[in-house]
């Protein structure tokens, strides 16, 4: 666990930004929230700050990444990569360099910010609204509530907007080898699905997962073998972005980001649409694009026709249905449901995995 002593985090949160902003006088942290659940990919914080700065008193708030004690819910796509903070920081600013998708603006990265003992970076801290997982989006909140259908189909229409200008970045020109797991200049599919077959074997630590395996037989007996690869942001999906006015603001999240061929976002994005409506039971708000739609407008932003929709929606839900091997056992480990009722394997994700293949679910869903 991250200290709770709130003077600990001032202390910290000062040194980091006298580094920043050298020119600062009587720097101090005004406002600080410490989320008392922060989730299990990284801690965040919000914070203010105020000081003086050429005779004038300025003041900005930030948000905080920190990175978790026992590593981000993703696997790690190669060595040197270990830390989640690191890449978030790294991709973000190479996104940000490229002016493709609306960022953050960011502050440096801290290998060991004292007396945290973590690292952490810090970025401008955006106002607007964010679609809630919990609660879900399409069942309470402002797409729910207050949005007019214009409002949800722009809402939508600008997200892939956005996904699509993350994609048109060029791999190599933009400098990214670094995340390049192949060591070969070549990104295969095939190398991804070996990072999440090794990644859910180690977390499974020997119990079964059949639906599991059925997935990653049939995404290597099927893979496409597509070579355009690009960029993939990783989390790609509504609640990841900062939203004003129904336009995106900032594009959130980044610790899944890998090269692939970039339908692998448009899978993961279409994935946590069906879950939030289909899995859900929960009826498509009137203006809400469905699958179709949304293919078909990230389509005219691309420029080209979207390969291989299907296998990247099981590529996505294979990860996420990875992803909540190590989400149900954390859950488990940190109090908040009992050893016998174990989300990992018994999940709507494991459900929605076997209708994507096709398959029996032998596993009865807990949640």
């Amino acid at each position: 666990m991250l200290p709770t002593d709130q003077k600990g985090y001032e202390s910290a949160l000062k040194n980091y930004l006298s580094k920043e902003k050298p020119a600062a006088n009587k720097l101090e942290i005004i406002e600080l929230d410490i989320p008392v659940a922060t989730g299990f990919s990284n801690e965040t914080i919000i914070f203010k700050a105020q000081w003086e700065e050429e005779g004038k008193e300025q003041s900005e708030k930030f948000v905080g990444r920190i990175e978790p004690k026992d590593g981000g819910m993703f696997p790690v796509q190669h060595s040197g990569l270990e830390e989640s903070c690191y890449l978030q920081h790294k991709i973000m600013q190479t996104v940000a360099d490229q002016k493709v998708a609306p960022m953050p603006e960011l502050l440096s990265f801290e290998e060991n910010l004292e007396p945290l003992g973590r690292s952490f970076f810090a970025m401008g801290f955006v106002e607007g609204e964010i679609p809630s997982d919990n609660p879900r989006y399409t069942v309470e909140g402002f797409l729910v509530d207050s949005s007019t259908p214009e409002e949800r189909k722009t809402l939508v229409e600008d997200g892939l907007r956005v996904m699509a200008g993350i994609h048109s970045i060029k791999w190599k020109e933009a400098g990214l080898d670094w995340l390049d797991c192949s060591g070969t200049g070549k990104p295969t599919t095939q190398t991804q699905i070996d990072i999440w077959r090794n990644y859910s074997l180690s977390e499974l630590k020997g119990r079964e997962h059949p639906v599991l395996d059925e997935a990653f037989n049939w995404l290597e007996v099927n893979d496409p073998k597509d070579e355009r690869v690009g960029l993939s942001w990783g989390d790609a999906r509504i609640g990841n972005i900062i939203w004003q006015n129904y336009k995106a603001a900032a594009v959130l999240d980044w610790e899944a980001c890998s090269l692939l061929p970039t339908e692998a976002d448009l899978g993961w994005w279409l994935m946590f649409d069906r879950m939030s409506f289909d899995d859900m039971g929960v009826e498509r708000m009137q203006g809400y694009p469905t699958r179709e739609e949304m293919i078909s407008i990230y389509e005219t932003f691309t420029g080209e026709a979207s390969r291989d929709v299907h296998y990247w929606e099981v590529f996505a839900t294979m990860r996420f249905c990875s992803i909540f091997i190590r989400l149900g056992d954390r859950l488990v480990n940190a109090g908040f449901m009992q050893e016998d009722s174990n989300p990992a394997i018994p999940n709507m994700v494991t459900a929605s995995l076997a209708k994507y293949l096709g398959i029996d679910n032998p596993t009865p869903s807990i949640l």
